[in-house]
């Protein structure tokens, strides 16, 4: 049985499979049958601004009604949106085209539970079954019907904003946010310039191809210059389907996911909002974050790497705060996904409640130098028994002792080995990655 889906979905190039719409179609039709399990089930899909999108929701659309199912169709919507949405509207699931951070020639699909969760194993195992066996539609009195929602964009608007603490408000604070000409193009402005702040919006004029481009929570030198041209208080980046957030200070410098959660963090902590003193991120968490989490005698718990992973360990321990240094924040107590704008609002509340600078903020957690560099593979690679690899990582951890890391792993969702080395010096953590990524190639 062929396994399709990655660390987030399932994911790849346009035209190549299983990127493909006869894919989709048949997609479609096994996600269906296997809500159609329990019963009459109905779904919402959304996707984000790439071209290709129109392509694959008709697709998925088709799917899903041969199965006898529903569907509610959104629009452009945010990811974080489509999880909120399918329990506002009641879906068995909701359905989101997106290929992320990607760039447009890339596209794919992930799902959320009708609580608004990312699919388990069990579920993906139950559609990876279905996706090896013929297609056969429900006969005709069973098919679904498809309509479109109308006011999803105000529900999600209303939702973000009321995760904001109105005690206090944002008048007066200059901000630049960048939207990678993505799924938050018609969204943000209104959020935060509805809480008062004064908006400077950029790169929200997507035409089917700049999605990512040179912009967005990928790229943010963009974002850093305009802030600095402007004299911002600071900057906003979303990526493409609005699930990632990069900030970046009035001095320019770009503030990373691991920065914002230990800020976050500390200021929960000082309030005791801090649920059962623990913070979740991944293998990737930058080690200085896991030492300024533990001056904080807050509990550091490790995922693996994705935010579906941080979700199940925040879940299984009772936190309430996760996330990972790629951007993706996850407030549980929020909403059920890593949602960029909801994340944001967190930062600018405790921004504004302790009348610090972000640039300050960001201070507090010493951020070790981290080198990432992605090798790029035509077939895969057995990294447990590649041996010249082995002795190459016992040589480096040798060098860096108690004060480095090395985390070698292969990519979920691209064709790529991921080098990752840590340490307090950066020539030598540059060095070390340098050898580890020569070695692989």
């Amino acid at each position: 049985m062929a396994n399709y889906f990655g660390t987030d979905g399932i994911r790849g190039e346009v035209g190549v499979e299983p990127i493909t719409a006869d894919f989709f179609l048949k997609l479609g039709w096994a996600v269906g049958s296997v809500l159609s399990e329990q019963g009459k089930a109905s779904v919402v899909i959304g996707k984000d601004t790439r071209v290709s999108g129109y392509l694959f929701e008709s697709a998925l659309e088709a799917g899903f009604l041969s199965a006898g199912v529903d569907v509610g169709l959104l629009g452009p919507m945010p990811t974080p949106a489509i999880a909120y949405l399918t329990q506002t509207y009641n879906a068995s699931a909701g359905v989101v085209v997106s290929a992320s951070h990607n760039q447009f020639q890339d596209n794919g699909v992930k799902f959320f539970s009708a609580k608004g969760l990312k699919l388990s194993d069990t579920d993906q195992a139950k559609i990876e079954q279905k996706l090896s066996e013929p297609m056969v539609s429900v006969s005709s009195e069973k098919i679904g019907k498809a309509y479109r929602h109308e006011q999803p964009l105000g529900r999600y608007i209303e939702f973000c904003k009321s995760t904001f603490d109105r005690s206090v408000n944002l008048n007066n604070l200059n901000l630049v946010i960048d939207c990678a000409n993505g799924a938050t193009y018609h969204i943000a402005e209104n959020v935060f310039s509805e809480l008062g702040a004064n908006v400077n919006i950029i790169n929200n004029t997507p035409d089917g191809f700049n999605i990512n481009k040179n912009c967005g929570a990928t790229d943010t030198k963009h974002l850093q210059q305009v802030v600095l041209e402007t004299g911002a208080d600071l900057g906003i980046a979303f990526d493409g389907d609005g699930d990632r957030l990069m900030m970046v200070d009035h001095m320019g410098n770009m503030i990373d996911g691991d920065q914002l959660v230990f800020i976050v963090a500390k200021a929960w902590k000082s309030q005791n909002r801090l649920t059962n003193n623990s913070v979740v991120g991944t293998k990737m968490t930058n080690l200085g974050m896991r030492h300024g989490l533990r001056d904080l005698d807050i509990q550091f718990i490790e995922a693996d790497v994705g935010d579906r992973y941080v979700m199940e360990e925040m879940k299984s321990h009772g936190a309430i705060l996760g996330g990972e240094g790629s951007g993706h924040m996850i407030c549980l107590d929020k909403t059920t996904s890593g949602d960029g704008i909801v994340a944001a609002l967190q930062v600018l509340e405790v921004l504004v409640k302790s009348q610090v600078k972000l640039v300050e903020l960001a201070n507090d957690m010493v951020k070790y130098p981290q080198v990432l560099i992605n090798v790029k593979t035509k077939d895969k690679v057995n990294l447990d028994n590649h041996q010249a690899l082995i002795a190459a990582t016992k040589e480096v951890e040798a060098v860096l002792g108690d004060e480095g890391r090395v985390l070698i792993r292969a990519s979920g969702t691209e064709p790529l080995i991921r080098v990752m080395v840590e340490a307090k010096n950066a020539s030598t953590t540059q060095q070390c990655a340098e050898k580890l990524a020569d070695m692989l190639r």
